[in-house]
């Protein structure tokens, strides 16, 4: 097991746990050609305005450029390093093709260093390799996917996550999603076979706020404890219920506790073959 866990020597450490990156990585430094510095936003857009809220300070960190086109197919590439990068839950790999190029990829479970993937139509079902989602058998887990072709891997990224593929239908994919949710994606888009590493990042407990901190998340404010001029749900003399039926967001819109947010005219919606499972239960 890569957690390591805190004797509690002071009261943040009692139960605090990290990733022992000893056992998981390989040690090596990034390669700079794909390292660079990037100037953060802290959640304001270009008039200075939050528009993301709880974001600012943190560490700083160096930028690694991550392949997530996946555009050099048919050409086998070596792992050459397993790395860490600030700015995701997963551990990435140093990818070095047959042509030279290096490129820095999101790395599956169990892969090591010297073990190679190949991102073409007619690849093995083996960890790491790419493929159209028409071509992966019925059970196989995937990662890194597409949702159009060419578009590039927009979901199933984060730490031990995976999607399952349920079923191949009329040209279309029907895949198990980490929320629950079956939706179907046109069989002709790409995915990574495998499930994400970093598995046991989900177990890590924080420990302190300082620690928050240094990620570059600031504090949350419960609506409850804000007057009503700010919040729905502010207001009262000592501590109150919220007074309306169903929670809501600083904005008024439904938020929590397995209330509907998305749009009732949303694009994607035809593609939703199971609503994803809310609440405790899921």
């Amino acid at each position: 097991m890569a957690l390591k866990i805190y004797k509690p020597t002071s009261p943040g450490q009692r139960g605090m746990t990290r990733i022992n990156y000893r056992q998981m990585l390989s040690g090596h430094k990034p390669e700079k050609s794909l390292v660079g510095g990037l100037q953060r936003g802290f959640g304001r857009n270009n008039q200075g305005r939050i528009t993301t809220r709880h974001k600012g300070g943190g560490h700083k960190r160096k930028f690694r450029a991550i392949d997530f086109i996946y555009d050099k197919k048919n050409i086998p590439a070596k792992i050459a390093s397993i790395e860490y990068d600030p700015f995701r839950s997963s551990f990435i790999g140093l990818s070095i093709y047959a042509d030279g190029e290096k490129r820095y990829v999101i790395v599956p479970q169990q892969i090591k260093v010297g073990d190679t993937f190949l991102v073409s139509e007619s690849a093995p079902v083996k960890a790491g390799n790419r493929m159209p989602l028409g071509k992966i058998p019925v059970g196989t887990f995937i990662y890194n996917l597409e949702l159009k072709p060419g578009g590039g891997a927009k979901m199933v990224r984060s730490a031990g996550s995976f999607a399952e593929i349920v079923a191949q239908d009329a040209g279309y994919t029907h895949l198990k999603m980490p929320s629950t949710e079956v939706r179907r994606i046109i069989g002709t888009a790409w995915a990574s076979v495998g499930e994400v590493s970093n598995e046991e990042h989900r177990l890590v407990n924080i420990g302190k706020a300082g620690r928050t901190r240094w990620k570059g998340i600031r504090p949350t404010v419960r609506g409850t404890a804000m007057n009503p001029v700010d919040h729905p749900h502010g207001g009262g003399e000592g501590r109150q219920g919220r007074g309306l039926r169903r929670a809501k967001s600083m904005w008024g819109k439904p938020t929590g506790k397995g209330q509907k947010s998305r749009r009732p005219k949303k694009y994607s919606n035809i593609f939703i073959v199971t609503r994803r499972r809310v609440g405790k239960r899921k």
